[in-house]
């Protein structure tokens, strides 16, 4: 909460000092002062929230391993007496939920899982000092424009937005990967919780929306590196015209990057959603039959 709070204040300053300047008379090198310390204070603030976002991802990674540990302790007690019944058929079989895998023991962890469980946290961290640079630069491009340095004003410009979309779009792909992690945990809680009751293990296969998620969060990461190289080129730009033209086309390409983001991990929340349904419905299968 606290993570959240310092996230909306800081919008709010930004969102409130731009009205007072809208509502007043101003000099163009005011103007350009206010949009360039205001832009980056928003996109500072957008950054803080997707951090908190991801604190509480990482807290339900955490729980899902108290969660499975709770399990394992109360299914037998709640599963019938064994009987002679023939063992799962090991192999592929088919769900209500889609494609899975009968196997004796838990399956190893997919690579992107690995990924995940590797990648996440250095993401978060690299976004963060991308978002802190960039709020640093945007400061200064501020006093750049208060002090008519033009050059050192068009610089920046270009650079400011360059790197703090790509700071957003590593948090996102911190976030993409604590989402990674939360699939491979329940992957993995799943198949010990089975293990340790003495039954074939049920594994769910990677569901579409998985692998559309990988393959929208590479996309995604893809352009924003891609923005972020052609910004640093606008940022050598001597002409002003030049540079307001590449700027035109730069802002939508930033965005698309974070849209293609964001799309894949609506598609990882429907993949966890689908997991879960799959996992429920195993435990269910348990108390009802037993194997």
């Amino acid at each position: 909460m606290g993570i959240v709070a310092v996230g909306l204040m800081v919008a709010m300053i930004a969102f409130i000092s731009s009205i007072v300047q809208a509502g007043r008379e101003g000099t163009a090198a005011s103007i350009a002062m206010q949009a360039a310390w205001t832009f980056g204070a928003a996109t500072a603030a957008l950054g803080i929230l997707k951090t908190g976002i991801a604190v509480v991802l990482w807290g339900i990674v955490r729980r899902i391993w108290l969660r499975a540990e709770s399990i394992k302790a109360a299914l037998p007690k709640l599963m019938p007496p064994k009987a002679d019944q023939p063992p799962l058929r090991e192999g592929a079989i088919d769900t209500s939920y889609g494609p899975a895998e009968v196997t004796r023991t838990p399956p190893a962890p997919l690579f992107i899982h690995r990924l995940s469980f590797a990648l996440w946290a250095p993401m978060l961290l690299m976004g963060v000092m991308g978002l802190g640079a960039g709020l640093i630069l945007s400061f200064i491009e501020a006093g750049a424009a208060s002090s008519q340095s033009t050059g050192t004003f068009n610089s920046l410009r270009a650079l400011v937005p360059g790197i703090m979309f790509f700071g957003e779009a590593l948090l996102l792909a911190g976030i993409s990967f604590l989402l990674g992690s939360i699939l491979g945990s329940i992957r993995q809680g799943g198949g010990e919780v089975q293990e340790s009751v003495g039954v074939h293990v049920k594994t769910l296969k990677m569901p579409l929306t998985a692998k559309l998620f990988v393959a929208l969060m590479m996309m995604g990461m893809m352009v924003e590196m891609a923005q972020l190289g052609l910004y640093i080129y606008a940022a050598t730009l001597e002409n002003a015209e030049s540079l307001d033209v590449w700027l035109t086309w730069l802002g939508p390409l930033r965005e698309a990057g974070l849209g293609l983001l964001l799309s894949g991990i609506v598609l990882a929340l429907a993949s966890i959603g689908k997991v879960l349904g799959f996992q429920f419905s195993r435990i269910q299968e348990l108390i009802a039959v037993g194997r």
